[in-house]
């Protein structure tokens, strides 16, 4: 194992589904064989767009139950909440101070949730985001961050304030790397492109397989083949690209399928159905075993906590050091 460190997490919306999978934990459970990981539930992060906390403590739990059925390691990987350890606000304040407002309006994934949750006014923490994701990273000294393309604006402002501390009092951070996720997005079910519980085009992680089948049902397709026997694009159809991730021995007899006007969609949507219900499998029988074993989860996150704030505080005790405010 490289003695490099990651840093990886999301925000605790509950329940993942197949995209979290493709887009990110996939590559945290590879990735937790070759670098010290450690992972976040940002609970702070969800009040960058919405101050109701009333769900946030289950949801975590149902999402560390998600990450722990999909073989990430407690005793590999440290999980832990953001709020839990106070250091990440105290990291978050200083590095604040390192950065313009000019330089945070001009991250371009700000501007895209600007757009698609319709904000009209910008809060402070909202617009400070990648600054408090920075903290989360340095607190632990991360090399590097497994992000899909859209998180990269973010990882080139860590590098900034991470380049600015040490310029203004001393190195003590990395500059941290992109590790860019190689399938990095599955599109959601109605086409769009990105999957979300908000737009209720997923499919779940604990989908079982009846739910995956009325699900996929309604997947968008190729708009001009409308029955069996016209000829269609799988360029341009959502069924197809989940195809390509949870039917790469078949690929390339649906596609011929496809555009010969041979294979109808139904039956091109029930086989992909069943294809993600055998993938899935696996991971539903470790969701239902800690499912059964809450306190096992509880103390997990227990665990990860202790582990995570030893090395926040650590960093910390260094960073006032150097700024001789300790």
């Amino acid at each position: 194992m490289s003695n490099k460190r990651i840093l990886s997490g999301m925000r605790p919306t509950g329940k993942l589904h197949i995209g979290h999978y493709v887009g990110a934990l996939e590559n945290w459970v590879k990735l937790q064989n070759e670098y010290e990981s450690f992972h976040l539930i940002a609970d702070y992060h969800v009040l960058t767009t919405s101050l109701d906390t009333n769900d946030v403590y289950q949801n975590s739990i149902d999402m560390l139950i998600d990450w722990l059925a999909c073989g990430l390691d407690p005793v590999k990987s440290p999980m832990f909440r953001q709020s839990q350890i106070k250091e990440h606000a105290e990291l978050n304040l200083i590095f604040s101070m390192l950065v313009t407002v000019n330089r945070l309006e001009r991250n371009p994934t700000l501007k895209d949730q600007i757009r698609d949750l319709n904000i009209e006014h910008v809060i402070y923490g909202h617009l400070g985001y990648p600054v408090l994701q920075t903290a989360d990273i340095l607190l632990y000294k991360g090399n590097a961050v497994p992000v899909g393309d859209d998180q990269v604006p973010h990882i080139e402002i860590s590098r900034e304030i991470a380049r600015r501390f040490n310029n203004q009092y001393g190195d003590v951070f990395p500059e941290p790397e992109p590790l860019l996720t190689k399938f990095s997005r599955l599109s959601g079910l109605d086409g769009n492109a990105k999957m979300s519980k908000s737009l209720n085009n997923t499919i779940l992680l604990c989908d079982d397989p009846e739910t995956i089948k009325s699900r996929l049902k309604k997947a968008a397709i190729d708009p001009n083949k409308q029955r069996k026997g016209d000829p269609g694009n799988p360029d341009v159809c959502v069924v197809f690209s989940y195809h390509k991730k949870f039917n790469t021995e078949d690929i390339s007899e649906i596609e011929a399928g496809c555009r010969s006007g041979a294979l109808g969609c139904f039956d091109c949507k029930m086989n992909c159905a069943k294809k993600i219900s055998t993938f899935l499998e696996p991971i539903i029988a470790k969701r239902k075993y800690y499912e059964n074993r809450i306190n096992d989860v509880k103390d997990i996150l227990h665990s990860g906590e202790t582990r995570g704030r030893k090395i926040a505080e650590e960093t910390m005790i260094e960073v006032r050091d150097k700024m001789r405010i300790g």
